[in-house]
């Protein structure tokens, strides 16, 4: 922002209105190139609790959405309703929300120059193209969860101008068009509650004072509203996100000192925005060392020196108080369930950014002037060489969010001690079926955060994947004894694991009922419902295991698993031809275990299908040579189809690899007195 005291212009500073859709063109142009990878991105982080959920999808999950705090990760309902509609529209698609964000990121930059214009601030162009392509916005812009980043900054700027139209005409619809945006803003995201306190400040800047009735009067709705939805988050986030506990035991002073830290550090990022990372290192924090208060006492020193400034240029000192009072929600004094990895975020610096940006687009418009009037090409050309490199670092900024995978590795190369990081990448590796590689990635995450109970789970799980039941299950009591995963969804999750335990341990009732709970609270968990399909067929509750594998095939009609237990139940009571179709199911849709071959092959001979389950059993013994069972499975298999020749062959293979095999020397002892059969047809 620039020295002066007069009233904004209705005419742009420094452009006519003819060319405001050049402008906003370019912009978008710019913006769409910088981001371009952005475009091609996947899903990262938690973007799936915010792309919305199946069970509100619907016209009533529409209405949970705006009436119900806690039906969707945050009470964001003007931006969830945003999320609801384009679900509409592409569905699960992540291409489609990476367009929309990065298009809001473009439109907030148009608004910022049409914003700065009406005010009169030289450079307004140029600040709109510097935070169009600064990859401190990268976070919010190529992040789907934060949308109600871009969303809300749209909202901000548009109720802005809004209020700016209301200041100039005074008219009752002017102020109730620019309230209802500032209640969407608001209801976007909670740090667009600082609107009202900004336009307090900017009537400063403009005039050096305040005016009881046209300044602060209009706006004491609008600051009344964002102090009471400003608590209202924080309450949210205590109780139903989990800022609270050991990680914010923070006094006043440590808050202090932290509010000087954060300060400085997103001055920094701003002027020079290099080794952005998404998780930052978390500071150790403590006022009792007296160096750490060197930040606050720095920001209290450049605030009283632009004090002394403000008597011939008001514009430096309003830049740095829109900074300072757009970061406060995020700046230390209140929970920010973040705060548990890190104390801060390039996307809580979004919004506050803005008058940075502002005052050195300003300045340097300045600037280019006094120093370079004879070479009027030297400004642009600067210009232009900056907004180049900021793109340039947006798009590299841009590539690790392409997936999920990228996205974590490039937390950990910068931050390797990123806990959180681990955890969830070790969580994907889990996901994509790489569990052994997921093992080092949790067991970093509890030497650098000990007693994490949710690692501890995530650990736990994978360790029974892999079917190691006595190494998981101290991990599994220690997560199960956490209060806070008893109030998760996950929580359903951890008793399965911990019943798989139970069941390797013989322990089955208590292993049917802890699977009974995880399966109320979550129907759909087809891997529950198979194992206490498992542990009622030990407890021989056969109908009660039945309904149990039925249940988790309607879930997942292509669970191999269920198919394969549900068959032999079948086989145990006699269905052979209702067997026969689910180990066809299994063995198709899943791995061919070679029990479940053998299995399959004694119910077709069951059938009369000896050529079928002759197939079944080569296809065991190709996996298992020297089985030599298996091969007396198949010389009988063989010899039903019509082969005894080729069935004593078998046998005589069998007790080549295993000498005295009872099985083998049994069957061959059969097969040679047994007179040949005519073949079966094929």
């Amino acid at each position: 922002m620039t020295a002066t005291d007069r009233a904004p212009s209705s005419v742009p500073a420094d452009g006519a209105r003819t060319d405001r859709w050049w402008v906003f063109g370019g912009l978008l142009v710019l913006t769409l190139i910088a981001y371009w990878p952005a475009l091609r991105a996947g899903f990262v982080w938690n973007d799936i609790d915010y792309v919305t959920a199946p069970h509100l999808r619907s016209l009533h999950g529409l209405g949970r959405i705006w009436f119900e705090v806690g039906a969707t990760e945050q009470y964001y309902p003007v931006l969830h309703t945003a999320f609801w509609l384009q679900h509409r529209l592409w569905g699960d698609a992540a291409a489609g929300y990476h367009v929309f964000n990065v298009l809001l990121h473009a439109t907030s930059a148009g608004l910022l120059v049409a914003a700065l214009r009406r005010l009169a601030v030289r450079g307004a162009v140029w600040a709109g193209a510097i935070f169009a392509v600064h990859p401190v916005g990268v976070e919010s812009a190529a992040w789907i969860s934060e949308q109600k980043n871009t969303l809300s900054l749209v909202l901000y700027l548009t109720a802005a101008l809004a209020y700016f139209r209301f200041e100039h005409t005074r008219t009752r619809r002017a102020y109730v068009v620019a309230s209802a945006l500032f209640a969407l803003a608001l209801l976007t995201k909670t740090v667009t509650a600082t609107l009202p306190a900004a336009l307090l400040l900017l009537g400063w800047w403009r005039r050096g004072t305040l005016r009881w009735r046209f300044d602060v009067r209009p706006l004491l709705p609008w600051l009344g509203g964002g102090a009471a939805f400003g608590l209202f988050s924080a309450w949210v986030e205590r109780h139903f996100i989990g800022a609270q506990g050991s990680d914010f035991d923070l006094g006043l002073l440590d808050r202090l000192v932290l509010a000087g830290r954060i300060t400085w550090f997103y001055v920094g990022q701003t002027f020079w925005p290099a080794n952005l990372v998404f998780i930052y290192p978390r500071w150790q924090i403590d006022a009792r060392e007296a160096a750490q208060w060197g930040y606050l006492v720095a920001a209290i020193v450049v605030t009283m020196a632009l004090l002394a400034v403000a008597r011939r240029s008001r514009g430096p000192l309003a830049a740095w108080l829109f900074f300072l009072g757009s970061l406060f929600p995020t700046i230390g004094f209140f929970n920010v369930y973040a705060f548990k990895f890190s104390f801060v975020a390039d996307h809580w610096q979004y919004l506050p950014c803005l008058g940075l940006i502002a005052l050195a687009a300003s300045g340097g418009a300045i600037a280019a002037e006094r120093w370079w009037g004879g070479h009027r090409w030297a400004g642009p050309a600067s210009g232009f060489a900056l907004v180049g490199v900021l793109a340039g670092l947006t798009w590299r900024q841009c590539r690790p969010y392409h997936d999920i995978e990228s996205f974590y590795r490039a937390i950990l190369e910068k931050n390797p001690a990123a806990w959180l990081a681990h955890n969830n990448l070790g969580l994907h590796l889990v996901e994509t079926g790489r569990v052994a590689e997921s093992l080092p990635h949790f067991e970093t995450t509890l030497r650098l955060r000990p007693g994490h109970a949710e690692t501890d789970a995530n650990l736990g799980g994978a360790l029974v994947k892999l079917g190691r039941f006595d190494e998981a299950a101290p991990h599994l009591e220690a997560a199960l004894r956490s209060a806070q995963l008893r109030r998760r969804p996950s929580f359903a999750e951890l008793e399965a694991n911990w019943a798989a335990v139970l069941l390797q341990r013989q322990r089955v009732p208590e292993a049917e009922a802890a699977l009974e709970s995880a399966v109320r609270a979550k129907p759909d968990m087809v891997e529950a419902l198979n194992l206490l399909g498992l542990a009622r067929v030990r407890l021989e509750k056969w109908d009660a295991a039945r309904r149990a594998y039925e249940d988790a095939l309607r879930v997942r009609p292509d669970f191999a698993a269920a198919h394969l237990n549900l068959a032999l139940l079948m086989t145990q009571r006699g269905e052979w031809a209702a067997a026969a179709r689910h180990f066809e199911d299994g063995l198709r849709l899943g791995p061919a275990p070679v029990a479940a071959r053998r299995d399959f092959a004694a119910v077709l001979l069951r059938l009369g299908r000896a050529t079928d389950a002759v197939a079944q059993l080569e296809a065991a013994v190709r996996a298992r040579p020297d089985d030599a069972a298996l091969r007396a499975n198949l010389g009988v298999a063989l010899a039903e189809a019509g082969r005894v020749a080729d069935g004593i062959s078998q046998c005589e293979e069998a007790l080549r690899r295993a000498p005295g095999n009872p099985a083998a020397e049994r069957v061959l002892a059969e097969l040679r007195g047994r007179p040949p059969r005519t073949a079966q047809p094929r």
